[in-house]
């Protein structure tokens, strides 16, 4: 159950019952998306962490306290809620959802995060390779360049190694290839690619 996982809250002794402390920790995932403001402007995102009754996003535009806020994320769907604080870079938000859509919201997450403690392999929406040819070049928006190492591959995105992080959701150019950054891990990133690579030059041949 997700009340028995670590979680980042302060645990204080409440005459909360068992399934709303459950509805009300909140745990540190990870997990990439998008969210649409009350203008229709559609964003990526990442979470930082997430309740069943809320989440905290790494997000370019931060809206306005209590706009309302449709969010997609990878694995848990489509979740809704409203802005109650901005965040250094990004906002928190409180999710709109019945009990029994938290409840089931809160085993996704048990899920999730028991597949991450154990170790094993994400879910992707496209097969990832490890080319031949690993060398590549990462330029940025203002001309700057800088040699990286490719780890793998996919139809939508690529795993570099490098030693200078840009910040997340920034548009780079891996070889000939225009993407934005959606991930940090250490010693790299992940780039999603803006438009998907033609599946016929998908092989271990492959360079960027």
């Amino acid at each position: 159950m997700f009340s028995s996982l670590h979680t980042t809250d302060n645990m204080r002794p409440s005459p909360l019952s068992q399934r709303d402390r459950r509805l009300n920790q909140r745990a540190k995932i990870s997990l990439l998306g998008r969210y649409m403001l009350p203008n229709r402007q559609e964003f990526p995102c990442q979470t930082i962490d997430m309740s069943p009754g809320g989440l905290a996003l790494a997000a370019p535009a931060k809206g306005n306290i209590g706009d309302r806020v449709i969010v997609y994320l990878d694995t848990l769907g489509r979740v809704e809620g409203k802005i109650v604080r901005h965040l250094e870079d990004g906002f928190a938000m409180a999710l709109n959802a019945s009990l029994a859509k938290r409840d089931k919201l809160g085993d996704q997450l048990t899920w999730v995060l028991n597949r991450q403690a154990l170790g094993l392999p994400e879910d992707r929406r496209h097969e990832r390779i490890a080319p031949r040819s690993t060398s590549s070049t990462m330029k940025l928006k203002d001309g700057r360049e800088y040699k990286v190492k490719i780890i793998d591959i996919s139809l939508s995105g690529v795993a570099v190694i490098t030693d200078f992080q840009p910040a997340l959701f920034e548009i780079v150019t891996i070889g000939d290839t225009a993407g934005r950054v959606v991930r940090h891990f250490n010693g790299g990133i992940a780039i999603e690619f803006s438009r998907l690579l033609a599946a016929e030059m998908f092989n271990k041949e492959i360079k960027l």
